[in-house]
């Protein structure tokens, strides 16, 4: 039986959850949860290292490394096919700070 997926820390939720391309955002939104945000924020927007970016979100560096392929597909996706992105659910908790 596997270990229960460990709840990752995040220091907010964003101020705008959902994103529509200009002229399109036709179909199903592709569903960003909201500690691929964090590692998007962390690594992208504020340049941290994955070693970091782990630390503050209290898992391993390797999960860091999966969520951020996986955020990164899923922006992607929508940049290239002109779908809407939500940014919602996940397993997290907010940190105090």
């Amino acid at each position: 039986m596997p270990r229960p997926p460990r709840c990752r820390r995040i220091c907010g939720k964003p101020q705008i959850d959902t994103f529509c391309p200009n002229g399109g955002g036709d179909g199903t939104p592709i569903l960003l949860t909201l500690d691929e945000y964090e590692v998007i924020r962390l690594v992208d927007l504020e340049q941290r290292t994955h070693e970091q970016c782990a630390a503050q979100m209290d898992i391993s560096r390797s999960t860091v490394q999966e969520i951020y392929e996986s955020a990164r597909q899923k922006i992607a996706a929508c940049l290239v096919h002109g779908k809407p992105l939500r940014i919602t659910g996940g397993n997290y908790r907010i940190c105090g700070g």
